[in-house]
C-alpha cells in the first residue's frame, strides 16, 4: 500500500510514513513470545502451554493435585521433545557458554510429570535475545531432585549480549487434571554471575518475570537450580 501510494499518479487513501511505522514494533516481535503482540505466535505444542500470567486466573488445586498423587512419567509419555541447539562456531576473541542443566530441588519433585526446562535470553525489556531451547524431559528423580544432566548451548556470543541481559530457566511440568503444561517457577542468571564452574541460584514464584521487577522465592528451604558453566574462547 505505500508503495502503491507513492508510485500511483492518481488520488488514492495514503498509506503514510507514519502508518508503517506503527508495524515496527509489531514485525520486531513477531518471532518472540511478547503480549504486546496483538495475538500468540508462539509454536502451538501439542499439550497447552499457559501464557505468563494466564494460569493465575485457573483455579490451580496445588495441595489437591499433590494429596491425590499425578501419577508417574510412564503412566504420561512424553509430548514436548527438546529444541536444543548446537554450539555456535567459534570467532577469534569470542566466548561461547555451555550450561549443564545438573538438577533441581523441589520439596514435591517425585510428584512432577514430563518435567523440562525452558531456556532464553532476554534483555531487560524481557525481549528475547536468542532463541527459546526446551530441554527433552528429566529422566530421573531422586528424594527432592530431579536430575536433567543436559548441556543447552547458549546462542550468541558473551561478548554481543546488551548490558543488563539474564539468562532465564523456567520449570515446567505437565498437569493431567487441568491438561495442561504449565510454569512451576523460574530462574535466572545475570552477566555478572557468568564463570567457568558450578553455580546454584534460587527459585522464584511463577509468573516468570523476565523484567526481574517483582520477584518471590518459591521456598525458604534451601533448595535451588544446580548448573555447571562452561566457557569456550578461540
Amino acid at each position: 500500500m505505500r508503495s502503491g501510494a507513492l508510485q500511483s499518479t492518481q488520488p488514492q487513501d495514503e498509506f503514510k510514513l507514519e502508518d508503517l511505522k506503527k508495524l515496527e514494533p509489531i514485525i520486531r516481535n513477531i518471532l518472540t513470545y511478547n503480549k504486546e503482540f496483538p495475538f500468540d505466535v508462539q509454536p502451538v505444542p501439542l499439550r497447552k502451554i499457559l501464557a505468563p500470567g494466564e494460569e493465575e486466573n485457573l483455579e490451580v488445586e496445588e495441595e489437591e493435585e499433590n494429596a491425590a498423587g499425578a501419577g508417574s512419567p510412564e503412566s504420561f509419555p512424553s509430548r514436548v521433545p527438546g529444541t536444543l541447539l548446537p554450539r555456535l562456531p567459534s570467532e577469534p576473541g569470542m566466548t561461547l557458554l555451555t550450561l549443564k542443566i545438573e538438577k533441581i530441588g523441589l520439596k514435591d519433585a517425585g510428584q512432577c510429570i514430563d518435567p523440562y526446562m525452558t531456556v532464553s535470553v532476554k534483555d531487560v525489556n524481557g525481549i528475547d535475545l536468542n532463541p527459546i531451547q526446551d530441554t527433552p524431559v528429566a529422566t530421573r528423580k531422586e528424594d527432592t531432585y530431579i536430575h536433567f544432566s543436559v548441556d543447552v548451548e547458549i546462542q550468541k556470543h558473551l561478548e554481543k549480549l546488551p548490558k543488563g541481559a539474564a539468562i532465564f530457566f523456567e520449570f515446567k511440568h505437565y498437569k493431567p487434571k487441568k491438561k495442561f503444561t504449565s510454569t512451576k517457577c523460574f530462574a535466572f542468571m545475570e552477566m555478572d554471575e557468568i564463570k567457568p564452574g558450578p553455580i546454584v541460584i534460587e527459585l522464584y514464584k511463577k509468573p516468570t518475570d523476565f523484567k526481574r521487577k517483582k520477584l518471590h522465592l518459591l521456598t525458604k528451604k534451601p533448595l535451588y537450580l544446580h548448573l555447571h558453566q562452561t566457557l569456550h574462547k578461540d
